[in-house]
C-alpha cells in the first residue's frame, strides 16, 4: 500500500505572508526521505496555496509518483498536459470551500468529465476520481472511462460512534465494487494517525494520499519524521 503525502498545506503556511517559505518543494524531499512514496498537490483555480512555479519544479524533482489534483478545466487540463504527472486525480472544486468536500457529481458531470478524462488519458497519462462512497459513483467512474478511483473517506474520518462502522463498510463495498470492475482503488481525505488504521485493512487498496495530518505532526517533529510515523503506522496493519 503506497503513501502520497500531499504538501498544499507547506504552501498554505508560505502564502499567508505572500513569501517564500516555507518551501512545498524541499517538504516533499524531506517527505520523500521519510519513505513517501509519491507526492501529491492540488493546484486550485484561485491558487489559495500550491502555485504553478511549484508544480512545475515538483515535476523536476520527484523521481516517484506526482499526483496532480485539479477541477476538470480547460486551463488544468492545458496544465497537466504540458507538465505530465504521473497521476492526474480529478477533484470538485469551490472557491469558497476551506478544504474538498467531497466527492464529484460523477452523475451530473459525466460527460463533461467523459471528455477531459479522454483528453488526459489520450496523453498517456492515467486518470483518478475522486468520488463519494457510493456504488454508483463506480459504475459511472467506469463508464466514464477512469484508471482508477479515489475514495473521499471523509465521512468515515467524521463519524463516532457506530457511524464508525457503518462508514467504513460502506467504503469496503464500494472498494471491492471498484476490483471487480478493473479500477485501481485509493483512498483519502480527513485520515490520520489514529484512524488509518481501519482503512488499511480493506482488501484491494492501492494507496492513500494524505495531507492534512501529516503536515500537522510535521509543524511538531519535523517533515521527515512525521511521515516515517505515518508509513510505519500503516505497515502495522
Amino acid at each position: 500500500m503506497i503513501l502520497g503525502v500531499n504538501v498544499d498545506h507547506i504552501a498554505t503556511v508560505r502564502q499567508a505572508r505572500l513569501g517564500v517559505e516555507p518551501d512545498p518543494v524541499m517538504a516533499a524531499t524531506l517527505a520523500l526521505l521519510g519513505g513517501a512514496d509519491g507526492i501529491t498537490v492540488h493546484l486550485r483555480e484561485d491558487r489559495r496555496h500550491i502555485q504553478d512555479r511549484d508544480v512545475r519544479i515538483l515535476r523536476e524533482v520527484v523521481p516517484c509518483e506526482l499526483n496532480l489534483e485539479m477541477a476538470a478545466t480547460e486551463e488544468m487540463v492545458r496544465i497537466a498536459l504540458e507538465i505530465r504527472p504521473d497521476l492526474v486525480t480529478l477533484v470538485p472544486e469551490k472557491r469558497i470551500e476551506l478544504t474538498t468536500e467531497g466527492g464529484l457529481d460523477v452523475m451530473g458531470q459525466k460527460e463533461h468529465l467523459k471528455e477531459t478524462v479522454k483528453k488526459i488519458s489520450g496523453a498517456g497519462i492515467p486518470v483518478s476520481l475522486f468520488i463519494n462512497p457510493s456504488i454508483a459513483d463506480i459504475d459511472i467512474s467506469k463508464e466514464i472511462g477512469a484508471d482508477m478511483v479515489e475514495i473521499h473517506t471523509g465521512l468515515y474520518a467524521n463519524a463516532s460512534g457506530g457511524g464508525v462502522k457503518d462508514e467504513l463498510q460502506r467504503v469496503t463495498e464500494v472498494a471491492k465494487m471498484a476490483g471487480n470492475l478493473g479500477l485501481s482503488i485509493n483512498a483519502g481525505h480527513g485520515l490520520n494517525y489514529l484512524n488509518v488504521r481501519g482503512i488499511t485493512s480493506i482488501a484491494g487498496i492501492r494507496g492513500l494520499y494524505i495531507g492534512h495530518s501529516i503536515i500537522s505532526r510535521a509543524v511538531l517533529v519535523g517533515m521527515e519524521r512525521a511521515v516515517k510515523e505515518m508509513k510505519e503506522t500503516i505497515g502495522r496493519f
